[in-house]
């Protein structure tokens, strides 16, 4: 027998109506879910393709698991609902902040992360067998029979994990952060999932159930105020762990967080999404090795610098007096509007910002050469000064499309240097570089360059500088192969033959490398390494 609809609904097309509702939010609450484990994972253990991998896979097959389970509550469908929604806003919520404190205090979350993902799939499989049986019950109140309801539940579903999928990405990250944002969807998800049981089936559970449900929400939703309230409290004692006490700023952009440590006159460092980006104790030595020799190889009047939102590579260049443009094309507008504004950090780059002979163009750099950086050039020499060639997420700026794109703006003679990685740390990854930017027709030169000990390093990146990993960088200069003099005597037809011109070559072309720099010989089964592409990647974290 199938009970009439409790009064707070008028009807029963307002009573399915409110089920459809609900699945919407739900399923763009999970979405969120989903998309919050992927971003937080990609950001605290790196590799976003390997760990989008694992939270996908894991949930799909948590998902079906859950759908199984679901089979024993369909008896008992709307106090089942109502208790899967209140666990699935309680560990959907809260799972950005224990996944970030696993990170800080245990050193590691990818435990954490399969836990997570096991059990947000478990409670959102659960739910459409659920949601399927509640919306029968009402569709044959409505129309007779459940013809075309499983088309609605599974059309409000897809359409809500588009607006779930949307908002997170435009508005929730940006807006609130990772923490507040999974909080404030754990809240929607249960006052939703709460108020349908409660309002549309109130009338069908008994006194002890409706206590239940109204209990579990009430203190799912406590615990989730609560965490809110003390998410700026709970982000600095984080903080504290991962950095240690010497943070100065913790941004979150659009693009990415920055956080620039070092008080009491300590070395400033930046970093960028967790990885040390800026050392202060040595970045002079980096800066001064990327710029250095590939002005000094000929004429440099205008300048393209690729990335370096920092401005110290902008530093660098307007040293030299002759440089009458830079234009420097970067991501993220809060690193540059850091860059300029923060004391610390302007000091170090020495106002490099607000230099006349400095534009600075917020964009990606490789959709920037394809569409603006055509119609500005040429320029006599483009530096890259990019995040690591390991990290996923930038593969595609040291592919052989990037560097064909680069070679389009320059002018005759004209050079491109590349920051490369280490050469100790990772040796295959930076003679792929080498070989990717010989693939894209130019002439090729391999250097390193050493930096001080930094000790022990704060953050994520916390092995850099340390004893297992020698503190070095690697370099890539490059130009067209004629007329540049540094040409002279390489064998283009044989692979890695311009990697080993002679540094009396270089000295004819009056490029000097700073000291602790080093010119490199590819070793033999580096001519092997085939360039990385867009659709063949060879770069990994």
């Amino acid at each position: 027998m199938i009970e009439p609809l409790p009064a707070p609904v008028s009807s029963a097309r307002s009573g399915r109506f409110l089920v459809l509702a609900v699945v919407f939010v739900c399923a763009a609450c999970g979405l969120v879910y989903e998309l919050e484990l992927v971003a937080l994972a990609s950001y605290l253990i790196g590799d976003s393709v390997t760990q989008a991998s694992v939270v996908l896979s894991v949930m799909v097959f948590a998902m079906g698991v859950g759908s199984l389970l679901a089979k024993r509550l369909r008896c008992r469908a709307a106090v089942g609902f109502g208790l899967i929604e209140a666990a699935l806003a309680l560990v959907g919520g809260c799972s950005a902040i224990v996944l970030y404190a696993t990170f800080a205090w245990f050193g590691g979350s990818r435990y954490a992360l399969v836990a997570f993902s096991l059990a947000i799939g478990i409670l959102i499989g659960a739910e459409i067998p659920l949601l399927m049986t509640l919306i029968q019950r009402v569709s044959r109140r409505a129309a007779g029979d459940a013809s075309g309801t499983v088309a609605d539940l599974f059309a409000a579903d897809y359409v809500g994990a588009l607006v779930g999928g949307l908002a997170f990405p435009f508005l929730l990250l940006p807006q609130l952060g990772q923490l507040t944002s999974a909080l404030l969807t754990g809240s929607v998800n249960a006052v939703a999932g709460g108020a349908l049981v409660l309002l549309l089936f109130g009338r069908d559970l008994s006194p002890r159930a409706r206590w239940a449900l109204l209990g579990a929400n009430a203190l799912v939703l406590l615990v989730l105020a609560l965490t809110t309230v003390m998410v700026d409290d709970f982000e600095q004692a984080a903080r504290r762990a991962v950095y240690g006490g010497q943070v100065r700023v913790a941004v979150q952009t659009r693009v990415q967080e920055i956080v620039l440590t070092g008080k009491a006159g300590a070395p400033l460092d930046l970093f960028l999404d967790g990885r040390l980006r800026i050392n202060g104790l040595d970045e002079s030595r980096y800066h001064a090795a990327l710029v250095g020799p590939a002005l000094d190889a000929g004429p440099h009047g205008r300048v393209l610098i690729l990335g370096g939102g920092d401005g110290l590579a902008a530093r660098e260049v307007l040293r030299h007096r002759d440089v009458r443009s830079v234009t420097l094309v970067e991501c993220d507008p809060g690193l540059l509007q850091l860059a300029r504004d923060d004391p610390r950090l302007a000091a170090l780059n020495a106002h490099a910002l607000r230099d006349p002979r400095l534009r600075p163009v917020t964009g990606d750099a490789f959709g920037w050469l394809r569409g603006e950086g055509r119609l500005s050039g040429p320029y006599d020499v483009v530096v890259s000064d990019l995040p690591d060639p390991g990290i996923t997420a930038s593969t595609k700026l040291y592919s052989q499309e990037f560097y064909g794109l680069a070679r389009r703006v320059l002018a005759p003679g004209g050079r491109l240097v590349v920051h490369a990685g280490p050469v100790a740390g990772r040796p295959r990854t930076f003679w792929t570089v080498a070989s990717t930017v010989r693939a894209a027709g130019l002439t090729t030169f391999a250097y390193r360059a050493t930096g001080r000990s930094a000790g022990f390093t704060a953050g994520p990146d916390r092995a850099l500088g340390s004893a297992k990993s020698p503190h070095d960088w690697g370099f890539v200069l490059a130009a067209r192969p004629a007329p540049h003099p540094f040409a002279a005597g390489a064998a283009p037809d044989r692979p890695g033959a311009e990697d080993r011109a002679g540094a009396g070559t270089w000295a004819a072309a009056g490029v000097r490398l700073p000291a602790g720099s080093l010119a490199l010989t590819p070793p033999s089964e580096a001519a092997g390494y085939p360039p990385s592409t867009l659709v063949h990647p060879r770069y990994a974290d």
